[in-house]
């Protein structure tokens, strides 16, 4: 089976190569990191039950599950996957801050 990684839409592509643009280098790395990982597993995040995925979420991206991938300093890193014969696709969804994050999913 073949694992690959792809952003959800052309804006989250361009969200990630701001970050090369600006002074948050690190957040940059650990993303870049969690990405070879996701290449590696694409299971290797936590998977988020179903009844908690933000009604946003599938209705913008059509998606039928979210995985958490925690990143360095309270970071999370959002993404869902999908799979056909051949492959395992880890989707990138966002990535957000704790605060953000607790806020998007009503903790």
């Amino acid at each position: 089976m073949e694992y690959k990684v792809q952003f959800v839409d052309e804006k989250t592509k361009k969200e990630f190569e701001k970050i090369s643009k600006s002074e948050d280098k690190e957040l940059k790395h650990h993303l870049e990191r969690a990405f070879n990982d996701l290449l590696k597993n694409p299971f290797c995040g936590l998977c988020i039950p179903k009844k908690l995925i933000p009604k946003q979420y599938i209705r913008k991206y059509r998606i039928k599950n979210i995985w958490k991938y925690n990143l360095p300093g309270a970071w999370r890193l959002l993404y869902s996957i999908e799979s056909d014969k051949v492959s395992v696709i880890a989707i990138i969804l966002e990535w957000l801050n704790h605060k953000n994050y607790q806020r998007r999913f009503k903790y």
